[in-house]
């Protein structure tokens, strides 16, 4: 196969894995900035030219979109789907998976375990905001935030009322969720490629820090999940329609609460952590996936002769 990685960074560890797995596996792979794509939209003949030059023998991709491109970077993985390229994750799917909101709502309906979330848009309201989801302490986040940034813990009921008036003062959305004590600042990263979880790893904030996020300066360490933990990892990613994703799951008294679910998760921390080769499974999905489509147009081939 010929595999793009689209990412705006060719030197990032996690770009540099998948290059280096593909290629170890016999496969063209070249990494692709989605942010110098555009595309041609015509009648039966859809297009993406980069650099000046038309995309014509992109066998598949694997999205590496960044938060603050998503809607750029996902009609860029649309359109190769148009095309008939082969992705790591639906372009839908990965939309669906970044607006944190719509991402809770969807994983709310499906009966999957969380933090209580508020979310509203008026300064009115967060006095009973605040009482949705138990009081103090509680997290304020971002809807847009991403590796930790953008996350607040407000100890008392005044700071956290000064900090979601500050918000909603920049025009920012913005989700309230009660903080989980018992969840001591850990978190759990499960990396889950085609329906299966093939690693995971408990991740810890550093001292004075809520945030577990390595970015954040936190530390990871592999651990086996549990039953419970690694069927809510499965089915976020599949209620999501994600194929390659790292569910964020927090401890808790009532069993794993599902915090977030990362389309682009970082390969850096999972492959330390469990010294497993992540990259390459994802190639391996990819293999099965051009197998599979090499398969159908056969069948269509056949069909379509028995019928002349």
């Amino acid at each position: 196969m010929k595999i793009a990685v689209l990412s705006t960074i060719k030197s990032l560890y996690s770009t540099r894995r998948l290059v280096d797995a593909a290629q170890s596996r016999g496969h063209e792979c070249v990494v692709i900035d989605h942010g110098q794509c555009y595309v041609g939209i015509r009648q039966g003949q859809p297009s993406i030219h980069y650099k000046g030059q038309h995309l014509t023998d992109i066998d598949a991709v694997i999205p590496r979109i960044g938060a603050s491109v998503t809607f750029y970077g996902s009609a860029i993985v649309r359109q190769f789907e148009v095309m008939g390229v082969i992705s790591a994750n639906p372009s839908q799917a990965i939309t669906r998976s970044r607006d944190k909101l719509r991402c809770m709502q969807i994983l709310s309906g499906a009966g999957l375990g969380m933090p209580i979330t508020g979310f509203a848009r008026r300064t009115h309201d967060v006095d009973d905001l605040i009482k949705m989801v138990g009081g103090p302490p509680l997290v304020i986040k971002l809807l847009e935030g991403t590796q930790g940034i953008g996350v607040v813990l407000a100890e008392t009921k005044k700071a956290a009322s000064s900090v979601i008036e500050a918000f909603y003062g920049l025009g920012n959305n913005i989700l309230i969720q009660e903080y989980i004590k018992e969840s001591r600042g850990t978190d759990i990263r499960a990396f889950v490629v085609d329906g299966k979880v093939v690693g995971a790893m408990r991740r810890t904030a550093k001292e004075g820090e809520f945030r577990s996020n390595l970015h954040r300066g936190g530390t990871a360490e592999v651990i086996k999940l549990n039953k419970a933990e690694r069927e809510t990892a499965v089915r976020a990613a599949k209620e999501l329609g994600l194929t390659v994703c790292g569910v964020d799951m927090l401890p808790s008294d009532r069993g794993p609460l599902v915090l977030e679910v990362n389309s682009s998760p970082g390969l850096e921390g999972i492959e330390k952590a469990t010294h497993k080769d992540i990259a390459g499974t994802i190639i391996a999905f990819l293999e099965k996936e051009y197998i599979l489509k090499q398969q159908a147009k056969k069948e269509r081939k056949v069909k379509a002769g028995q019928k002349l």
